[in-house]
């Protein structure tokens, strides 16, 4: 296997679970954008590799692999329109710190700040709250490198922009990324124990944004993690029948909590709050796999009685599950495509063997409720299954067909998804 490096610094070889190790003939580090342009143009295959926190293959390719951590790390503000511009390979973590010294904020942030913008926006990564989009709905602008080599500037005045920004890295590679933004403000989190599974609805639409976590071991539920604007009241102790924490929590038990965003309603800034995990500490837990289903916002108490009877199994190989809930937007591949969300997340233990057909027998028993699998996430899903869970997939295709003719982008679990 040959390598390319340009510039310093060394494109990962796996994903960062380290259950993908990546097949490229070559990685690349450009440091210009003239020269990811010659690499795309030259490339029969290519990827952009963001911060590696998905756990399957869909972008894993037998081609060149390109990382954009050498590109100028552009960050610019357009305060007319309420708009940053920043470099899609930066961290979520990193945008956040900046936006809020400059007293803006974007409307929310998944529960990892250590993901990349482009990545993120590219798989629908979203982070919990009834009236919160995913990260990709604050996208109101792209500039990508086309496979021919050229830069195209798209924004939401352009025809099909709705099929561009959940794209799963098929179209381009996305070098800049405007985002809308809004004031900066404070949050105050709680953590709360043992709720009643007969209050998870209330739960789920009490606050600014809302996780209940649960290791399928117990019939209540073990965790909810309230994220409230700092001038809401505070909760009672006894909330819906749970006891406030007094100890600082981690959601996966028997992790140490100082990986954690600071909890007992201490006001802070919202990019300390909205994650679960501090930027400047491993996330989660690190030897894992993850998949997550997103089924209509309406069959949240239904899709967990659905998996009662499979709980033991479950519970076996799952660290922890946590349910959140998302805003319906119009973004053709997005999981939350025309309809309210909410999302089942497993972070199971590092055993494919074990776990994935505990994954397949979870997505047959959610069958009913037409779950759309997280992008960057374990799934058993078929392909026909898959594509009739989007309405908008047939034009997906044709935009694809169209922006990428030769498939350049190409990887071979794309075409086994999405055929040509």
């Amino acid at each position: 296997m040959s390598t390319t490096f340009s510039g310093t610094g060394d494109p990962p070889r796996h994903n960062w679970a380290g259950n993908v190790s990546y097949r490229a003939r070559r990685f690349h580090r450009p440091t210009t954008l003239d020269e990811l342009r010659r690499l795309v143009a030259d490339g029969t295959r290519l990827r952009a590799v963001g911060s590696g926190h998905s756990f399957n293959t869909l972008g894993d390719t037998e081609g060149d692999l390109v990382t954009l951590t050498g590109l100028p790390s552009t960050f610019r503000f357009d305060r007319e329109r309420g708009t940053a511009t920043v470099a899609a390979g930066l961290r979520y973590g990193d945008v956040a710190t900046r936006l809020h010294t400059h007293g803006y904020a974007l409307p929310n942030l998944a529960s990892l700040p250590h993901i990349s913008v482009a990545g993120s926006i590219a798989t629908g990564t979203h982070g919990s709250g009834t009236g919160n989009g995913n990260l990709a709905t604050a996208v109101s602008g792209l500039t990508l490198v086309t496979a021919d080599g050229d830069l195209l500037h798209v924004d939401r005045d352009t025809p099909d922009f709705a099929g561009m920004v959940v794209s799963l890295g098929a179209l381009g590679v996305v070098t800049e990324v405007t985002l809308d933004v809004v004031e900066t403000f404070e949050v105050r989190q709680y953590v709360h124990l043992d709720l009643p599974r007969e209050a998870l609805d209330e739960a789920l639409g009490s606050a600014y944004s809302v996780s209940v976590f649960t290791d399928w071991r117990s019939p209540r539920l073990g965790q909810v993690w309230r994220k409230q604007l700092a001038a809401d009241r505070p909760p009672p102790p006894d909330w819906l029948g749970t006891t406030a924490a007094r100890t600082p929590q981690h959601p996966v038990p028997g992790m140490p909590p100082e990986s954690c965003t600071v909890q007992f309603g201490t006001p802070g800034p919202w990019h300390e709050r909205l994650p679960h995990f501090r930027l400047g500490f491993n996330p989660s837990n690190g030897e894992e796999l993850q998949s997550e289903l997103h089924l209509p916002r309406r069959a949240a108490a239904d899709a967990l009685h659905a998996l009662d009877p499979i709980a033991d199994r479950i519970a076996a190989v799952v660290q922890i599950c946590e349910v959140r809930t998302i805003a319906a937007d119009q973004l053709w591949l997005s999981p939350q495509y025309d309809r309210d969300t909410v999302a089942l997340h497993f972070t199971w233990i590092a055993d494919p063997a074990a776990v994935t057909p505990v994954v397949a027998e979870v997505e047959q028993r959610l069958a009913p409720f037409a779950p759309r699998p997280h992008w960057g996430k374990v799934f058993t899903v078929d392909p026909a299954t898959l594509a009739a869970a989007y309405p908008r997939w047939h034009d997906f295709l044709a935009l694809r067909a169209r922006l990428d003719p030769g498939g350049v982008f190409d990887t071979p679990d794309l075409d086994r998804y999405l055929p040509r």
